[in-house]
């Protein structure tokens, strides 16, 4: 479909009413008509027309190059607007954290791209309470976080996702079926930095508890290691320890700890139409992921 715009353009080239209206495919009536609404828009006549054919009058001259312009204008927004409907060359920012980028990301990212080709991933690792400051900033378009510890975003629910104790091998709280926070408090403690709230240092301080912290590590797997060489003890989510258990014990919490995994962000309306795509097909697909996971302690919600 032509605007009345590229209808003028169209006429000024051909020089003729009849040819601008055999090439667009309209009737010559329509041609005529548009080319007036655009005249009348302007206030002013911008072709002479004679038996002789078209030629453009003085304000003519002075304003094609400015409808030109709008006409380049609009093939632009148009191949824009299709680039969007196709996302094609579009970039999508995303606040995420060790355990998601390596364990819940990269298929769902895959799978998206077999569909959208022309995306591209921007993934920014932080913790909950830096997250939640780059979506309210603007320099992420959204974020996974903890449910339960972000304010002044929209929060949509992915999996609720528990945590254990982690030790080295040969340790004598192996013994145990479950340990207490008042046990693990007691050890050699490597805490996984959550930002400003920390599901276990919550749990801990409800019980009047204050573990041995001999080390804050913001990496889950830098803890894992840590932990394999007897540095101490931990306590980390199911998502973290899916498929890196080798050379450690794992034991429940008699204390249930959890947080809700979740997607956050501050406006849809104004989120780009890639993330949104995206962040849809996150809450559409991530059962297929998170579901193995779920005999093993990740509950979907």
């Amino acid at each position: 479909m032509f605007s009345r715009y590229d209808i003028f353009c169209q006429v000024v080239e051909s020089g003729s009413f009849t040819r601008a209206a055999e090439a667009m495919g309209y009737s010559q009536s329509a041609v005529s008509q548009s080319v007036r609404s655009v005249e009348e828009e302007l206030a002013t006549t911008l072709l002479n027309r004679s038996k002789n054919g078209l030629t453009l009058t003085a304000d003519g001259e002075t304003f094609l190059p400015y409808i030109r312009g709008i006409c380049s204008a609009e093939k632009a927004l148009s191949q824009k607007q299709r680039e969007l409907q196709g996302l094609e060359n579009s970039e999508i920012r995303i606040g995420t954290f060790t355990s998601v980028s390596r364990n819940l990301l990269p298929p769902l990212m895959q799978s998206f791209k077999q569909q959208y080709p022309g995306v591209r991933f921007v993934l920014q690792q932080g913790e909950y309470t830096s997250i939640r400051q780059w979506v309210l900033e603007g320099s992420i378009d959204f974020g996974f976080a903890n449910a339960q510890t972000v304010t002044g975003l929209t929060v949509r629910p992915l999996c609720r996702d528990q945590m254990m104790a982690v030790l080295p091998l040969g340790h004598p709280l192996a013994q145990m079926a479950a340990v207490t926070l008042q046990q693990l408090a007691a050890e050699p403690f490597i805490l996984l930095d959550e930002g400003e709230r920390s599901v276990p240092m919550d749990a801990f301080a409800r019980r009047g508890l204050k573990p041995r912290i001999e080390y804050t590590v913001y990496d889950d797997y830098t803890i894992l290691a840590m932990v394999r060489q007897g540095l101490g003890v931990s306590i980390l989510y199911r998502l973290v320890l899916s498929g890196f258990e080798q050379d450690l014990i794992l034991r429940p919490v008699q204390e249930p700890l959890e947080r809700t995994l979740a997607l956050v962000w501050r406006n849809w309306e104004t989120l780009p139409l890639a993330a949104r795509r995206f962040a849809e097909f996150i809450r559409r697909e991530s059962p297929v992921i998170l579901t193995p996971l779920a005999a093993s302690g990740l509950a979907r919600i």
